[in-house]
């Protein structure tokens, strides 16, 4: 026979106080954690919404980005013509060698300057990727004109229409601006792949080169092809594969704030276990009066873990609503591969709110079995006589 649930309903109310305060302890702490968990969901989100699975990148041998990466053009005459290289309506092949530089500008978060990629493309380039113009046109080859992604109109003043930024060796007119569905391409600017080489003297060469083939399964037959040609000095990669590892760029706060959460918890399980041994202090003739009525000790003690469990949910519940504002909030986060910026939104969705929750339970559990053990173990008699 167990003891009612509304009993130790009652008794949280009962003690409204105590459990207001113990559980607003552990909402510092589910709030904490399920931040954590909707930045690296909002992280993951873009980089999964970035790459093609028909389309591959062309990385110079043993590097890892486009970044520190320089694809000759003698590779790029070579690879254009293998077998199994999509063609576009003209019966040209869909390679796209781009250029790869990082800029400084001045953004809403920090004004003295944040790290901002700058992709330089020919007409198959922009041909191979799927965006949309919001605002403005589209960059003319030639001229010293820039379209840029939503996420930087929005955290880059300089960067809105209209207006101009400077990098290079001088200043670059903004004339449009796109989204790119949510992938890592709208914390990116966009030029002319002559222009940008020019500035930056990457004349002869490309960071990269952008493949698309005939389907996804020809990948797996171009990359030994590709690799082991010695005279390319390349490596092929998955345009996907690519942007999954670059999640690993969230992982060092994704810890920070699982380890932080952590800590919490475990203050958090000693608030819980305080309360708890308070209650059951307070209510020794209680628990002797269940214990003539019948309720055995095992009864008692899934009763007080009960409890304890319900506290830490009101908790959990409390952290979630805390955590929800930073649902759909946008910000950045530096790239450790590009050395640039990234920008995404917090997600809150339900994977976040249930693991809170979990995270919650867990606490009361924690915090709640020894409390609940002294009270099982408690002797009628003797529970009976204590004030």
């Amino acid at each position: 026979m167990g003891v009612p649930v509304t009993y130790n309903l009652r008794n949280l109310v009962e003690r409204k106080g105590t459990t207001l305060m113990t559980a607003l302890g552990i909402a510092l702490t589910v709030a904490v954690l399920v931040t954590a968990i909707a930045l690296t969901a909002g992280l993951n989100n873009v980089f999964a919404a970035s790459g093609d699975e028909r389309q591959a990148l062309v990385l110079r041998k043993g590097v890892d980005a486009e970044l520190s990466s320089t694809v000759s053009g003698e590779a790029y005459q070579i690879i254009r013509r293998l077998p199994g290289i999509a063609t576009d309506a003209n019966g040209e092949p869909m390679v796209s060698p781009e250029g790869l530089a990082v800029v400084n500008l001045p953004s809403v978060d920090s004004p003295a300057g944040m790290n901002v990629s700058v992709r330089g493309l020919l007409p198959i380039g922009l041909a191979m990727r799927t965006v949309n113009i919001v605002e403005g046109k589209m960059f003319e080859p030639g001229l010293r004109q820039v379209v840029v992604g939503e996420s930087i109109a929005s955290r880059y003043p300089d960067a809105r229409l209209g207006k101009q930024v400077r990098f290079g060796r001088g200043t670059w007119e903004v004339v449009g601006v796109f989204s790119a569905g949510g992938s890592a391409a709208n914390s990116e600017i966009w030029t002319d792949l002559n222009q940008l080489r020019g500035d930056f003297e990457q004349q002869g060469g490309s960071s990269s080169l952008l493949v698309r083939v005939d389907s996804a399964a020809a990948i797996a037959t171009l990359k030994p092809i590709i690799d082991d040609d010695q005279r390319l000095r390349v490596q092929l990669m998955p345009e996907k594969e690519y942007y999954q590892r670059m999640t690993q760029s969230g992982m060092p706060l994704q810890a920070l704030g699982f380890s932080v959460a952590v800590i919490m918890a475990i203050g958090s399980a000693f608030a819980a276990t305080n309360t708890m041994y308070a209650a059951v202090a307070r209510r020794s003739r209680e628990i002797g009066t269940l214990r003539a009525l019948g309720f055995g000790r095992w009864a008692i003690l899934r009763s007080f873990m009960l409890e304890s469990i319900c506290l830490s949910l009101v908790g959990g519940a409390l952290g979630v609503l805390m955590a929800l504002p930073v649902n759909g909030f946008t910000t950045g986060i530096g790239n450790f591969q590009t050395f640039s910026e990234v920008a995404f939104k917090f997600e809150v969705g339900p994977s976040a709110i249930l693991w809170g929750m979990v995270f919650a339970a867990l606490i009361g559990a924690l915090g709640g079995f020894l409390p609940a053990w002294a009270a099982s173990r408690k002797n009628v008699i003797a529970a009976m006589r204590e004030p």
